[in-house]
């Protein structure tokens, strides 16, 4: 297991805490739409039909190193922190499978070439899907944002079991804690 530097890609202090403003709330055991993303290692994937149980971490957008962060992205409640979170699915992805996670998922509506970028840097054992569309958003009336006239979406985990969300982490905060989170949850709830 790789083990995070929080001094690798650190989440500021101080950053605003998102509250559960209830935009989630409708999606436990809903069950999944008929919708195949693309993935950064071009397949397509369709989360409805996927076995077992899949843990899909949602965030609004990586960074790249030298690049300017949206306007204001530190003051918007729950933006920052989307490489911490990746990196935190990255470093616990071996227990998380362990655990009876048969795949783990990022999801963001950032195109695949960009998400792809991400995954190599990061260094993730697990794929990056696009919602770039707003498909997989829309059908799941998923919480967004928007940001520089960007529509992305807000941070929430979902874990799925057989197509349908068993469990619904929102908000989630903060993001370099994420995979822990879901770790205690799947502890809680053995398969």
């Amino acid at each position: 297991m790789m083990v995070h530097n929080p001094n690798e890609f650190p989440v500021p202090d101080n950053l605003p805490v998102p509250e559960d403003d209830g935009a989630a709330a409708h999606l436990s055991k809903m069950t999944f739409p008929d919708i195949a993303l693309t993935a950064t290692d071009g397949s397509r994937v369709n989360l409805a039909a996927l076995a077992g149980r899949t843990v899909i971490y949602a965030y609004p957008r990586t960074g790249r190193p030298g690049q300017a962060l949206p306007t204001g992205w530190d003051d918007i409640p729950g933006a920052r922190g989307c490489t911490p979170q990746s990196c935190s699915f990255r470093d616990h992805f071996a227990e998380l499978k362990q655990l009876g996670a048969r795949a783990v998922f990022g999801l963001s509506t950032q195109d695949s070439d960009y998400q792809r970028e991400a995954r190599d840097r990061l260094q993730l054992p697990f794929e990056l899907l696009s919602d770039e569309d707003l498909a997989l958003s829309k059908a799941l009336n998923l919480p967004l944002f928007q940001a520089d006239g960007m529509t992305l979406m807000k941070r929430l985990t979902l874990i799925v079991r057989g197509g349908r969300i068993e469990h619904v982490l929102y908000p989630v905060f903060p993001p370099d804690r994420s995979a822990a989170d879901v770790i205690e949850w799947l502890k809680d709830n053995p398969l």
